[in-house]
């Protein structure tokens, strides 16, 4: 039996709003390597132009042979060896003019995103490619951390405050901030915030001199795929007369959750939505070290660093340099599906996450899985340690003490791997 409704008999199939989108829309590939060919073009070329104070250059061509003829076909790889650097944030001020035609790229996939993906007003966001989703959860903390001391809070009057399947960055960032971290107990079957142990953990942290919130609020948690309804968290804020800031941590969700789920206020559209976090070397299957950070107009601002004189613009990014590669490669997936290509991939992995909750249903394996998200998450009572192991299930904790193992359909994730999995289980369950 299972531990929720899992939505599994239901059809899987969705309706997106076509219309709505803006920028994002399928290219053929010689476009796309028109499009990066003029990109590059706009940026230095260390060959052509001397640029005796910039401490940078291409990769190094005695081991990255720039001349390999593979490149005219791999414009990605034509970026990473031209290696750009995307320091700053690139939707707002002035940037460095040596690699304006690959930010171009960088700007255009932060709008895509905030617009067509995350319901955004056009215009009114500004982003930037991180290193992944524990940056970009980073840098939302510290822009609120800052926004509030910049109102009049002591550091002590601030805290982070989000769920207790909230992803360990969130700890990460109050370690690194000096802020305090408030986790809030969740319904152990439905993975759900508890309103009162909610009020409770708000009371607590009120009555420890805190006055303000930051919110994390996740849209798919790693463990569980859970999503979070930021509603509650407003209600208990409003209710105790307290500011926030709300962040939706979209690391795993971000590229799924508002394609599947179209009826929904877990994106800009929600007023009270300040910033979201994706991680596009998740779903998106970009290189390791592509995130996302996308916030409101004028908070960026909170976390420029004065002290970098020599940087043309604003340094406003937890990671100051970055590669404008990952960028494109952001962009190049985008365009090679277009949304109709995307809605049909996505709706595919929910198809193979459905007919393994069907077959767990038939066995009557407990699990959890969140409606039209692709993880499974069974209670570890019925996986022996072994076979978790040979199938690479993850659990929640590593060692004897799991509670739950977790099953993620990824692209590579076949039907075939499923029903192995589920074949062993099954004659092991029997004995």
């Amino acid at each position: 039996m299972t531990i929720v409704i899992n939505g599994c008999s239901k059809n899987c199939t969705f309706a997106p709003n076509f219309g709505r989108m803006k920028y994002w829309k399928k290219l053929p590939h010689a476009e796309q390597d028109r499009r990066i060919t003029e990109a590059l073009a706009k940026n230095i070329d260390y060959k052509q132009k001397v640029s005796l104070g910039v401490p940078a250059s291409r990769l190094d061509g005695n081991v990255f042979y720039e001349q390999a003829p593979f490149l005219k076909e791999a414009p990605l790889l034509r970026t990473y060896v031209a290696n750009p650097n995307h320091i700053g944030c690139h939707t707002l001020g002035e940037s460095e003019d040596f690699f304006k035609g690959t930010q171009d790229v960088e700007r255009e996939v932060i709008e895509l995103l905030a617009v067509d993906v995350l319901n955004a007003e056009e215009g009114s966001c500004d982003g930037y490619v991180a290193a992944g989703g524990t940056e970009a959860n980073i840098q939302a903390a510290w822009i609120y951390r800052n926004y509030f001391m910049q109102q009049g809070a002591a550091r002590h009057e601030i805290a982070l405050i989000g769920s207790q399947d909230t992803h360990y960055s969130i700890a990460k960032a109050a370690n690194l901030l000096h802020i305090d971290w408030y986790s809030v107990p969740v319904n152990d079957s439905t993975r759900e915030i508890i309103p009162a142990e909610l009020d409770r953990v708000v009371e607590e942290a009120m009555g420890k001199g805190v006055k303000y919130f930051i919110i994390i609020s996740n849209m798919a948690t790693t463990m569980f795929g859970s999503v979070d309804n930021p509603d509650v968290y407003v209600a208990a804020m409003q209710k105790h007369d307290v500011q926030f800031k709300l962040h939706l941590d979209g690391a795993f969700g971000g590229f799924i959750y508002p394609v599947s789920t179209t009826e929904t206020n877990v994106n800009f559209s929600n007023p009270h939505v300040s910033s979201v976090t994706l991680d596009a070397h998740k779903m998106l299957q970009a290189p390791y070290g592509t995130g996302v950070f996308l916030a409101r107009k004028g908070l960026m601002e909170y976390v420029f660093t004065k002290e970098a004189q020599y940087v043309h613009g604003m340094d406003i990014t937890l990671s100051g340099s970055r590669s404008g590669a990952n960028a494109i490669a952001i962009w190049m997936i985008l365009m090679t599906y277009g949304p109709n290509g995307w809605f049909e991939k996505i709706n595919k992995l929910l198809y193979r996450t459905d007919w393994c909750c069907k077959e767990l249903d038939t066995m009557g394996v407990s699990y959890f899985r969140y409606p039209k998200m692709n993880i499974i998450t069974i209670r570890a009572e019925h996986v022996p340690h072994a076979l978790a192991t040979k199938y690479g299930l993850v659990p929640d904790t590593h060692g004897n003490g799991a509670n739950w193992f977790k099953i993620v359909v990824m692209d590579h994730v076949e039907i075939e791997h499923l029903q192995a999995f589920l074949e062993e289980l099954k004659v092991l369950k029997v004995g």
